[in-house]
């Protein structure tokens, strides 16, 4: 097997990294998080030639999973995560969508499975463990990869911010604990992929990230 790679396509208004993995060598990979444009990522995915095998969500917000059951649809493989306690939230994004005044293709999300704290879930070679990481959406989980020493976190850690915990389900003294106490023991030189923006490492995020000092 390669080194695992990523490649990020910032997708619909809200700018949110549409995060493909995969295998340098095989071009096995998962999609993160297809939040919309499905035609781009699509794309994005035949123009490298990534054989994709199943779409994992991080969590259950418009913004992360409103294209993920077109591209399911389209590639015909399974949609796994978040864990359960986003299902509301993943079967209320038409009624998002209508809200933000989105387009209106965004559908309802049920996923083939949900995760829960301890899972692995890989492709290839590539072992990814699961992190139930609760505060910016109920059901949050972090996919993190040992032998590479990489995380991808979603919503729940930024470079020098973290995720919002103003939307309904959000609770700031658990995102806090998540990151404390789950995430940043995995050490300072993880590095780290997030929904947002660019990534960086936790070391960096321990030392100067101002929510956590």
């Amino acid at each position: 097997m390669g080194n695992l790679r990523a490649g990020v396509i910032p997708v619909t208004p809200f700018q949110q990294n549409c995060t493909i993995l995969f295998d340098e060598e095989t071009k096995v990979g998962v999609v993160v998080d297809p939040g919309g444009e499905v035609d781009r990522i699509r794309a994005a995915i035949e123009e490298n030639g990534i054989a994709v095998e199943a779409i994992w969500l991080t969590h259950g917000h418009i913004d992360h999973a409103g294209g993920a059951m077109d591209l399911k649809e389209a590639l015909g493989v399974p949609l796994i995560g978040p864990h359960e306690d986003d299902r509301e939230l993943l079967s209320n994004l038409e009624n998002q969508a209508r809200m933000f005044g989105l387009d209106q293709s965004v559908r309802n999300v049920t996923p083939d499975r949900y995760l829960t704290e301890g899972e692995t879930v890989s492709f290839g070679d590539h072992v990814f463990e699961v992190f139930h990481c609760p505060g910016h959406a109920p059901g949050h989980v972090v996919f993190f990869n040992r032998d590479a020493r990489f995380a991808h976190v979603g919503d729940v850690l930024f470079n020098g911010s973290i995720g919002r915990t103003d939307l309904p389900g959000g609770d700031h003294d658990a995102l806090i604990r998540s990151i404390k106490d789950k995430l940043l023991p995995l050490g300072d030189d993880i590095g780290f992929l997030c929904g947002h923006g660019p990534g960086g490492r936790f070391g960096d995020e321990r030392r100067s990230n101002p929510f956590l000092v």
